[in-house]
């Protein structure tokens, strides 16, 4: 008997993989269970449906995150802050700083996604962002110092 696997199977197969066994193991075993379904040619045809629905999603979110990082890579972010004479920041600058910079800039990026620890002096400061599938961009972050008026 012909059986779609619906879920990984040990030992039998990976989900979507179309499998012949026994009888007796798909009626008393696989089916309960909801680890196969017969193999039916509807079946193979939704199943196919929803594969390529999700190669094309992937496709289009690689599409995406490329596209992300070659803007990521052209622009550089400019931050004020305040500064002593030596150029050290009161305040260090964290990841969640930048992430509200790109934001006035629009791009929708998350802190965690930028690997940055925090920038304690002023001038200009490479920082890596991770994007999906294993993407990465190099961003220029440039500190300017604000004097203090104490």
């Amino acid at each position: 008997m012909k059986v779609l696997l619906l879920r990984n199977v040990d030992g039998l197969g990976k989900e979507g993989e179309i499998k012949e066994v026994s009888p007796g193991y798909a009626r008393n075993f696989l089916i309960p269970r909801g680890l196969a379904d017969i193999a039916t040619v509807d079946l193979i045809n939704q199943i196919a449906g929803r594969k390529k629905n999700a190669t094309h999603r992937a496709e289009m979110a690689l599409a995406n995150a490329e596209a992300l990082a070659k803007k990521l890579e052209t622009i550089k972010i400019e931050i004020f802050a305040k500064a002593n004479e030596t150029g050290t920041l009161y305040a260090a600058i964290s990841p969640a700083v930048i992430e509200k910079t790109l934001e006035k800039m629009g791009i929708k990026i998350s802190k965690d996604q930028i690997m940055a620890t925090h920038i304690k002096e002023v001038g200009e400061h490479e920082i890596t962002v991770r994007l999906a599938h294993a993407l990465e961009a190099r961003v220029f972050c440039i500190i300017h110092p604000v004097k203090n008026n104490i």
